[in-house]
């Protein structure tokens, strides 16, 4: 319960300063950030009632109105049963309020047909907003798409044709061009051509690295400074934010209208920077993004925070949908990855969303092959029994690059956060980017975006294929070939051998590149660089395997199902489950992660060993670590997750882990009556309590209920300003029934309308495993301790997370968030 609260008065100071201040600065992926404004919802100050009660507060003024009682019950004010920034939600309180307003309507429905239409557009309302979700994050994707690839083709020339095209479409529409040469047409000039008038020599090599660099500076630089400037939200991954706010916390402007536009804008423009970043984590951020903003056209989602959540659970697996053209993997990402509560509901809904907007993307089709992802691959040649052996292989490394990965990435971030180095993210973002820039531009294979490199190592040599990849000597018999074009294997040729070697310092490079990238203050995603990853050790272990097949078809190994001339072995399809393997080795992603890759291909074929490389990878990083990527970036920023998957392993009671302890202070409570409005407000002044159980008196403890500060402090300053008589001296009352006063007392401030009557308690010797899943499965605030019925004191998800880090050999003070 340790957040900052209010101060009495007016909610224009409400803000109570204190060590544990929560909301004064928090840090999110690393950048120390002052959030004290919000773009999605407005904060709470003196206007709100001014405009909402000043009718009937200036009709008591004036004497044209009779004072009344007020009972809040009868009168909901605005405020109340509403949230703080940085808070988490009572999951149980928000149900409850669905349940009630969903019974109302469906009693009214009976009674008028008006009630009836309003109950059938209640229960349609939420199909709706999947399909305008599902609309505006497919166009977003698709604008995103197109222009990220124009923007990675500028930095290597332009079409004179019209600067709009990209190199593809501008040699497309060129009759000169060449199968074999199909990148080199006259319509696309190179930034030497159109300065210098020359194509070819070392003087036009050293002018488009240049303009390499420069434009790879420009890119970068106007995206981290459109998020530092007008959205800090915006930059990283989002997907640990996400999971963190679909585990009921609030992150205020997190999902608003700024973030949507400045990370729309600046993940297109880092993307075609060069950084080695992907954009397919982000686009689960836009998704989520353009569902929040969408829930405010209808009432049931506005309103309450835990449907708003399974909304943006559904989000999430638009998100995944759109950056892989993969919706029943999107739907089995946000099931096993991001969501927290899944109900069978928003299963349905998450389907039809993903469909909606892969649908969508597929209208616009931006890259001009009817696919919705640039590496989409179709392979024949089935594999044999004897592949699993290189196939685990990959799986194995990529467990160790995920494990690798992780711990170097967080201690990179760590030092970030705290050394200078956090306070110039301008100057980091740059030098990364021209690093990044200088290194990559000489090897071909670095110098593409990821998304033509991973589409690159995925293809299958053909018969016309002119890529480096395919450099084999060609048999004496060209017609030699097996099916659908495809040549048998070969042995390798100088073409492919140099290729080798630039895949080599490639792999190199992306593994140390990434690490330095992901986390800086611009939009990051962390799919297509591990892909790319594990695709680029997975097509040098496939060439490898295709040579020893050519050079020992008649050993044991390859005898019976490797003849000579047959196409045995296929490297593309090494590369798809190389980059499997490391994906899942950092992400730690299982079914879901199969199911995408089985969407990309569009093959059954290839499931056992995507399965098999996937679960090793699994298994081997998690003997160095059971935390995946975006936990340990939750544990990193301090966000209050349960996290479902972590086993709660001690034998720790519940008054061990309860507040307050031996030498700490009495717990701060409330008595149902007998204190007055004053004593009310001194105790939530000289507090920062976020709630106060409610007791029967000072003596017997006898538990009563538990009232959140902030509808406390609304319903006293709101009764203040409308209910004539009271004043500090005034009784506030917890019981169903007014007490007798004085005929000389101020008239009492009745609260039990906002007092949970029904506080979810344990007993002290409840132990701590079983309080642990309690809070899990029902996502509980704080839960009261008791022995024989009277209050022992208060256990808060922050003190569980406290004690599990304790109990871990961690910082429990790492936990910053309530």
């Amino acid at each position: 319960m340790e957040n900052p609260g209010y101060c009495s008065g007016s909610f224009d100071g409400l803000h109570h300063p204190s060590d544990d201040d929560d909301d004064e600065m928090v840090d999110i992926a690393g950048a120390t950030l002052d959030f004290s404004t919000t773009d999605d919802v407005p904060p709470l100050s003196s206007a709100v009632y001014e405009e909402s009660n000043g009718t009937s507060r200036t009709a008591g003024m004036n004497g044209n109105g009779p004072s009344r009682l007020v009972d809040p019950l009868e009168d909901p004010l605005p405020g109340v049963g509403t949230y703080e920034d940085f808070n988490t939600i009572d999951w149980v309180r928000e149900k409850s309020k669905d349940r009630d307003r969903h019974r109302e309507i469906t009693n009214k429905s009976r009674q008028s047909t008006v009630a009836l239409l309003h109950s059938i557009s209640d229960a349609f309302s939420g199909w709706l907003l999947m399909l305008l979700v599902g609309l505006m994050s497919g166009a977003l994707a698709g604008g995103i798409d197109i222009s990220a690839h124009w923007m990675t083709d500028v930095k290597g020339g332009l079409c004179l044709r019209g600067f709009w095209f990209n190199h593809e479409h501008c040699c497309w529409l060129s009759n000169e061009t060449t199968f074999q040469e199909r990148d080199r047409c006259p319509q696309w000039q190179s930034w030497a051509e159109l300065i210098t008038g020359k194509s070819e020599g070392p003087f036009a090599y050293i002018m488009n690295y240049l303009m390499y660099i420069f434009w790879a500076l420009m890119f970068s630089f106007l995206a981290v400074i459109l998020v530092r400037a007008f959205a800090p939200y915006a930059c990283g991954s989002g997907i640990p934010e996400i999971k963190t706010i679909l585990s009921g916390f609030i992150i205020r402007g997190y999902l608003g209208k700024w973030t949507l536009i400045i990370k729309t804008i600046t993940l297109v423009l880092a993307v075609s920077s060069g950084l080695s970043l992907g954009k397919e984590g982000p686009l689960v951020h836009v998704a989520c993004c353009c569902a929040n903003i969408l829930c405010h056209l209808f009432t049931k989602y506005r309103k309450n925070e835990a449907k708003r959540r399974e909304v943006l659970s559904a989000a999430a697996a638009v998100g995944v949908s759109v950056a892989f053209g993969a919706p029943i993997g999107g739907v089995l990402f946000s099931l096993e990855e991001v969501s927290y509560y899944f109900p069978l509901k928003t299963l349905w809904r998450s389907f039809f969303a993903a469909l909606v907007a892969a649908f969508t993307l597929r209208s616009i089709n931006p890259f001009g092959n009817s696919r919705l992802v640039l590496f989409y691959v179709e392979f024949h040649t089935p594999w044999h029994l004897v592949e699993l052996a290189p196939f685990i292989l990959l799986g194995i490394f990529g467990g160790l690059w995920g494990a690798l990965f992780i711990k170097a990435n967080i201690a990179w971030c760590r030092l970030r956060k705290t050394t200078c180095l956090g306070r110039y993210p301008v100057i980091e973002v740059l030098v990364v980017a021209a690093l990044t820039a200088l290194l990559a531009y000489p090897n071909s294979y670095t110098r593409m975006s990821g998304s033509e490199l991973i589409s690159e190592l995925f293809n299958d040599c053909s018969l016309l294929d002119s890529s480096q990849l395919c450099g084999y000597k060609q048999p004496a018999n060209t017609s030699d070939t097996g099916v659908d074009n495809s040549l048998a294997d070969r042995p390798a040729g100088p073409g492919l051998y140099t290729a080798l070697w630039q895949l080599a310092l490639a792999l190199v490079f992306k593994m140390m590149i990434t690490v330095i990238t992901f986390g800086m203050k611009v939009p990051s995603g962390l799919f297509i660089p591990s892909m790319a990853v594990g695709a680029i050790a997975g097509r040098l272990l496939g060439v490898g395997m295709e040579q020893l097949a050519y050079y020992n078809h008649d050993s044991v190994i390859f005898k019976g199902w490797c003849s000579q001339g047959a196409d045995c072995i296929t490297p593309g399809l090494y590369a798809m489950v190389g980059a499997a393997a490391c994906l899942g080795g950092v992400t730690r992603m299982t079914v879901s992660l199969v199911v995408i890759m089985f969407e990309l291909t569009g093959g059954l074929e290839y499931i056992v060993p995507l399965m098999a490389a996937t679960m090793t990878s699994k298994w081997v990083a998690d003997a160095f670590g059971r935390e995946g990527i975006y936990e340990a970036h939750i544990r990193l920023n301090g966000y209050p997750f349960l996290e479902p998957k972590e086993e709660f392993e001690h034998s720790s009671l519940a008054v061990d882990v309860m507040r307050p302890r031996r030498m700490d202070p009495a717990l701060a409570v409330l008595t149902q009556e007998g204190m007055t409005v004053g004593e009310v407000e001194s105790l939530v002044e000289s507090t920062h309590f976020s709630g106060f159980p409610v007791v029967v008196s000072s003596e017997s403890q006898r538990l009563v209920g538990f009232v959140l500060r902030r509808d406390l402090l609304i319903s006293i300053d709101n009764a203040r300003k409308r209910q004539d008589g009271i004043v500090s001296a005034s009784q506030v009352v917890f019981t169903e029934h007014t007490p007798l006063l004085p005929p000389d007392a101020p008239p009492p401030l009745r609260l039990r309308c906002i007092m949970d009557l029904s506080p979810f308690t344990v007993t002290d010797h409840t132990p701590m495993d079983i309080t642990v899943d309690i809070f899990r499965k029902l996502g509980l605030r704080q839960c009261l301790v008791t022995h024989n019925g009277r209050l022992l004191g208060i256990i808060t998800k922050k003190d569980i997370l406290k004690h599990m880090a304790q109990m871990a050999n961690r910082d429990p003070d790492s936990i910053l968030f309530n």
